[in-house]
């Protein structure tokens, strides 16, 4: 192989590699703003409004939510994929949803964004409040 024919072939491998991380990396860094990751059905119950706390929330990670309560009796609910790269929240805290992977912070009133690197607010998701079980509206 001669050496300009070694230098493409190098070259190429370490442009798909980058290409590969950007990729593992949350798509190059655009910002998801679809789907919000809930598998459940409209009207099973996800948690009951003593599990969340005032001024905080609860991720509910196996139906990709995080419920909140930012006033007494007030609830919303948020998906819980991160939408700078994807990471799941992991807790609700000071009154922001953290995402543990590059500490992106989401007001727990909206959803809206507190500290990036996010840019794009958290989905909301459409609860429903019936005595004290919260389900999917």
């Amino acid at each position: 192989m001669s050496g300009v024919a070694r230098r493409t072939v190098v070259s190429a491998a370490g442009a798909a590699g980058l290409a590969a991380a950007l990729a593992a990396c949350g798509g190059g860094g655009t910002e998801d703003k679809g789907s919000t990751g809930t598998e459940e059905q409209p009207g099973a119950t996800l948690a009951r409004t003593g599990d969340i706390p005032v001024g905080g929330g609860k991720v509910i990670a196996g139906q990709g939510l995080v419920i909140t309560q930012p006033k007494a009796g007030e609830f919303h609910a948020f998906s819980s994929k991160c939408t700078h790269a994807g990471c799941a929240v992991s807790e609700v805290k000071d009154g922001v949803i953290v995402c543990p992977c590059h500490q992106s912070r989401f007001d727990v009133s909206d959803g809206s964004v507190k500290g990036g690197p996010a840019t794009a607010p958290l989905p909301p998701t459409p609860i429903q409040v019936v005595g004290d079980e919260i389900s999917l509206g």
